[in-house]
């Protein structure tokens, strides 16, 4: 829609342009009335969107120029001498200008939402937990670790329902699946998401701090996707992204489940049943997630979206990866897309064990999810939210070269029912799981 709007503007500045060279007249009177025609038309088109702060800017512009066309055409001035350049110019920075400001509207389109399955209406809550046994490291000011979460759960209804931890992957944020939160949520969940500052985009605590991705950690991943380092030192920047992350999501769950078990009067904590709880994430935050399921022992069930085993890797010796040979101990589901699918295909070296491909092979409730015609990001929200930011992250960070041919709205669909269907079976003991394979 932003870009429908941003080629209209185009047309009406051309057209006034080239009827100005034209009558050899700048037109200031039609000029005006364009500017209030404009804001009329804006002013209707709202009412047949959905709403949000991306049409504040380019509202606000239009109201602007509305204004001033009033208030010229009230008083009426004779037109000054008419110059070609100064026309030209004028019809460009006013494109310019509007095109400024429905970039954020160009940027996240108004799209579909995924709809959730279940019957329950929810709602949701933020909180930022501070971790007093932990000083950050990412500043030199001794504070305390922070950390941001946000609870998707099921409003105005009766009893405890299970919980899911969510950790997002390398600069996401911690609403990148909110459509998969939102289902399991209407399905009778309360999920929980992490932003983990610094490894995050951005993230805002309920006081309105904003932080921003640390630029070296952006950095080591960035060189470590491009092969920059030897294995030693690959493992050592991987092993010390997902101690954060554990370490983060270790103190959100002991949190929730401290204080669930008060007699609280907070009705977030009041609905969380601690004694079912599954464990979710993409990328690195699947990494993270799967790595708990072996370390925890109130882990239920662990769904990895898209990642790379990273805790599975105990060593490098002479070059090659030494991974855990345990039995992995709880269900895991691993969803996969063209990217990691293809990542996995391209080791060839027979005395080289994934390990992912181990535990498929040895857990006996190990499961795998091949989404045909998806890239790393299709296994978000990003590619419906903001198509740009999603064709720019992938172009830039994809190793596998893969480009999304699929449905982004079926994608998600179909992931979050699989989703939905894994927990139910092992978190919630309802039926089996029967979608394990290739889509």
């Amino acid at each position: 829609m932003g870009i429908i709007l941003l080629i209209l503007a185009g047309i009406l500045e051309v057209g006034l342009l080239i009827y100005s060279i034209v009558t050899k007249s700048n037109q200031k009177r039609i000029r005006n009335w364009v500017r209030i025609s404009s804001l009329i038309v804006f002013v209707v088109f709202v009412t047949i969107i959905n709403w949000s702060l991306k049409w504040e800017i380019p509202a606000a512009v239009l109201l602007l120029f509305g204004i001033v066309a009033v208030i010229s055409l009230l008083r009426n001035k004779e037109e000054k001498k008419y110059r070609p350049v100064g026309n030209l110019f004028k019809a460009v920075g006013m494109w310019a200008l509007i095109a400024v400001a429905l970039l954020p509207a160009i940027i996240f389109p108004q799209h579909k939402e995924v709809e959730a399955s279940g019957n329950l209406a929810f709602t949701t809550k933020s909180y930022t937990l501070t971790d007093d046994s932990r000083i950050e490291t990412f500043t030199d000011s001794g504070e305390k670790r922070k950390v941001n979460i946000e609870f998707w759960y099921p409003k105005n209804a009766d009893g405890k329902y299970p919980l899911i931890v969510f950790s997002h992957g390398a600069f996401g944020i911690k609403a990148s699946n909110t459509s998969t939160y939102e289902n399991l949520a209407s399905n009778g969940y309360v999920v929980v998401s992490i932003d983990h500052p610094y490894h995050s985009l951005f993230t805002r605590d309920t006081v309105g701090k904003m932080t921003l991705g640390d630029q070296s950690f952006m950095q080591e991943v960035e060189d470590v996707n491009n092969g920059v380092y030897d294995d030693a030192k690959t493992f050592e920047l991987e092993q010390k992204w997902l101690k954060l992350r554990t370490d983060d999501i270790n103190f959100v769950i002991d949190s929730i489940k401290q204080q669930a078990g008060t007699q609280t009067t907070d009705e977030v904590y009041q609905h969380i049943d601690t004694n079912k709880i599954g464990l979710m994430g993409h990328s690195l935050g699947g990494a993270a997630a799967e790595k708990l399921g072996r370390d925890r022992q109130d882990i239920a069930a662990v769904i990895n979206l898209d990642a790379d085993l990273l805790g599975e890797y105990l060593e490098v010796e002479n070059g090659k990866p030494i991974i855990n040979k345990d039995i992995y101990p709880v269900p895991l589901l691993s969803i996969y897309s063209d990217t990691m699918k293809n990542l996995m295909d391209d080791v060839t070296d027979p005395s080289i064990v994934l390990p992912q491909q181990y535990i498929s092979d040895t857990a006996p409730d190990a499961y795998e999810v091949y989404i045909k015609g998806t890239n790393h990001l299709s296994l978000t929200d990003l590619p419906l939210v903001s198509p740009v930011l999603a064709n720019l992250i992938n172009g830039s960070s994809d190793k596998g070269n893969t480009t999304e041919t699929a449905d982004k709205y079926k994608v998600l669909q179909k992931m979050n029912g699989i989703v939905l269907e894994f927990f139910n079976s092992y978190v919630k003991g309802e039926g089996s799981f029967q979608s394990a394979g290739t889509y």
